[in-house]
């Protein structure tokens, strides 16, 4: 598929495990050109399971500085993914 390099990465962090035990909810990280649709697809393609609904939230990059030069880290996006009642998507299993 060629939507394949869209999804970065999860997002491990203590707010997004704290969304995904309450609300049957996985956050990721994608990237930012990524449309709901794509993700909602790659995500069912990829684990097996069957997706409700997709938000989004666009990020800017902060700037940085490194003495004189000032530069930007770049934006990103991150995607809150709904899940089907009783599916699940475990990234640490046995652990």
């Amino acid at each position: 598929m060629a939507w394949a390099g869209l999804i970065v990465a999860p997002v491990v962090t203590e707010k997004g495990t704290i969304v995904g035990e309450r609300s049957g909810q996985v956050v990721f990280r994608v990237r930012p050109e990524a449309t709901k649709h794509q993700i909602q697809s790659l995500v069912q393609e990829m684990f097996k399971v069957t997706v409700v609904k997709v938000r989004t939230a666009n990020f800017l990059g902060k700037k940085r500085r490194r003495g004189k030069s000032e530069g930007r880290r770049p934006a990103w996006k991150k995607a809150y993914v709904s899940l089907k009642t009783g599916d699940r998507i475990e990234f640490f299993e046995g652990v």
